[in-house]
């Protein structure tokens, strides 16, 4: 079994920005440890500011976020992705956008793709 690497980056309303990465041979039960030392960290703002306040997240970085704090016990497809985009940014992504950045997250191993008829559905990866 390969050694897995997950790396959870969080913001506080402050603007302070935490990093922490799991390497190794990650469980369930390993995320949920992050999970309470963000909420000890005084958790997280879920809405991003707006697009005029110098943001430096990348859209993909944006989705890829969204999709660890919002998606991660869920099978999830690109609309749903694209609407809380939209929702928590206040800016429009196409779908096209979105499809290829979760195709991309797939490549790398961090997403697990499940086709059923002409849907896709995509699910986080934490324990392999």
């Amino acid at each position: 079994m390969p050694a897995r690497k997950i790396r959870v980056e969080v913001r506080d309303k402050s603007g302070n920005r935490y990093t922490i990465t799991l390497e190794g041979r990650i469980s369930r039960k390993n995320v949920l440890k992050i999970l309470d030392i963000i909420e000890l960290l005084g958790g997280v703002d879920r809405e991003y500011p707006p697009a005029t306040t110098g943001d430096t997240l990348t859209k993909f970085e944006k989705i890829q976020s969204i999709i660890e704090s919002h998606f991660s016990s869920s099978w999830f497809t690109a609309r749903e992705v694209q609407a809380k985009y939209e929702d928590l940014v206040g800016e429009h992504i196409g779908l096209t956008t979105v499809s290829t950045y979760l195709s991309r997250l797939s490549e790398r191993g961090l997403l697990t793709k499940k086709k059923i008829s002409n849907r896709t559905r995509y699910r986080l990866i934490l324990v392999r």
